[in-house]
């Protein structure tokens, strides 16, 4: 363990997520009445820079708002959260929104976002905050920015000697010239099928296709399996970590960013690969039974319960 507060800098983007809940989803030209409504902070790079600072990282943040009010609520979420700001502001742009649909009965979600100011981001945005990057334990990057920003990130921080995680999301083609960047990558089964042109269905087929991402250049592949947990998939072995189970699951949504943001505070506190994956899956775990995206996640009082208890 680090005897120092583990450093994280993300890249990413924020958004206001809109959170819609209903038996089903409609169907195009169709109107249904909704049983639930909620607005709160959402965003890939945003939620799992919240959830690795509850859960006892210092973080440091970097993406573009709009110069208004849902700016205004990104800023308060992360003083709140304790997520050091490297926003900037851009009068022209507006802050991006997310709408999530949340199926009543299942937690199951689908989500539609507008990247706003941060689909704006440019490779200079990064090197505005290379000190930063230079002092973390871990650089941490997604895909909801612009592809090139991601790339320029991982580099700068492989040029730091920063250890490097990659969240594939959301499900893109990438070019072969980005996984060797990645000293871990956390693909769900969607996403690591669209990497790897091979179906992810089981755990046999998740080590086939982990396989593939080893063999184009990734250090430490993860693959996240929903209910039925996680895969870690390296040179040296493959083990499949249960799911932590905290109650009813509510809604899914941001369930993989905390997952994300978990691995990456436990591996930044030198936590041993499958320790830090009992550490995300916890924390994932905590998120899906409550509402919302960044709002469900879990303070480190509650982490550190969920996993003296056992999956």
């Amino acid at each position: 363990m680090t005897a120092t507060r583990p450093r994280i800098v993300i890249v990413g983007i924020y958004v206001a997520d809109l959170l819609f809940k209903a038996p089903r989803m409609p169907i195009i030209g169709e109107t249904l009445l909704g049983s639930h409504f909620a607005m709160g902070p959402g965003g890939k790079g945003s939620n799992q820079a919240v959830a690795a600072a509850r859960a006892g990282a210092e973080v440091f943040f970097c993406t573009r708002l709009g110069n208004d009010a849902f700016a205004a609520d990104a800023q308060k979420t992360w003083q709140q959260a304790g997520v050091t700001s490297r926003a900037t502001l851009h009068d022209d742009l507006t802050t991006g929104a997310a709408h999530i649909f949340v199926e009543d009965d299942t937690g199951r979600n689908a989500i539609i976002v507008y990247a706003g100011a941060a689909a704006h981001m440019v490779p200079a945005d990064l090197d505005a905050i290379e000190d930063d990057i230079a002092g973390a334990h871990i650089f941490v990057a997604q895909l909801e920015q612009p592809l090139d920003v991601a790339m320029h990130g991982l580099r700068l921080a492989r040029k730091h000697g920063v250890t490097t995680i990659f969240n594939p999301a959301p499900a893109a083609t990438l070019p072969d010239d980005i996984f060797p960047l990645c000293d871990w990558i956390t693909p769900n089964e969607t996403e690591t099928s669209l990497l790897t042109g091979m179906p992810v269905t089981n755990l046999d087929q998740a080590r086939a296709a982990a396989d593939l991402l080893l063999a184009k250049g990734v250090k430490n592949v993860v693959i996240t399996l929903g209910d039925q947990g996680s895969l870690l998939h390296t040179a040296e072995k493959s083990v499949h970590i249960a799911p932590f189970i905290a109650g009813k699951c509510i809604d899914t949504a941001g369930a993989g960013d905390g997952f994300t943001a978990g691995l990456a505070t436990a591996l930044a506190e030198g936590r041993p690969p499958e320790e830090a994956l009992r550490f995300a899956s916890a924390l994932a775990g905590i998120s899906v039974t409550r509402s919302g995206t960044a709002a469900s996640m879990p303070d480190r009082a509650q982490i550190d319960t969920l996993l003296c208890t056992g999956p």
